[in-house]
């Protein structure tokens, strides 16, 4: 067995944190989008961190940041932000589904098709998390910051995903 080959228990460590990766920084995501600023209002027009993470993972490494931890991480947010529960873990949940769902159609798309997809599925998530805050608080909510965050989130979107691409570059390869 030729030295390359050999997979040593530090390699299995190595692969096993970098395995971690995906939902790590989406943990980190929810937790930057919680911090507080001293923007006024900044909390009703922040970009959705996780979905961006959410929608890039589930496209290229769902192996490696399954539903079920989307829904735990989803949970949190709802936890962390004051959500009523399961509102980020339902909506979070339902981007995944549809994402993992059309996988095969992003892979080897340039980047302004993949963030093309991402502003239509963040576009249908925006709109079904203020459908449901609508429908918890007993009457329609004030759009506008909602679609201030859309517009927002297709900005940031870019830098987000460059995290991502740089993480991705350093993960063990999927075991089929």
């Amino acid at each position: 067995m030729a030295w390359s080959a050999r997979v040593t228990p530090w390699t299995r460590l190595d692969n096993f944190a970098r395995s971690l990766a995906p939902g790590v920084i989406t943990l980190l995501l929810i937790l930057l989008s919680v911090m507080p600023t001293k923007i006024p209002g900044w909390s009703h027009i922040a970009p959705p961190l996780m979905l961006m993470s959410v929608y890039y993972w589930a496209i290229y490494r769902p192996d490696l940041l399954p539903a079920a931890a989307v829904f735990v991480l989803g949970l949190l947010e709802d936890v962390l932000t004051g959500a009523p529960i399961g509102v980020h873990a339902f909506t979070m949940l339902t981007a995944y589904g549809l994402v993992v769902s059309q996988r095969r159609f992003f892979h080897g798309k340039s980047f302004g098709v993949v963030w093309w997809g991402f502003m239509l599925v963040a576009a249908g998530v925006m709109t079904l998390e203020w459908l449901l805050m609508s429908a918890l608080r007993g009457g329609p909510i004030d759009p506008q910051p909602a679609l201030f965050a859309l517009m927002l989130t297709a900005v940031v979107y870019p830098a987000a995903a460059a995290l991502f691409i740089a993480t991705h570059r350093v993960l063990p390869a999927p075991e089929h």
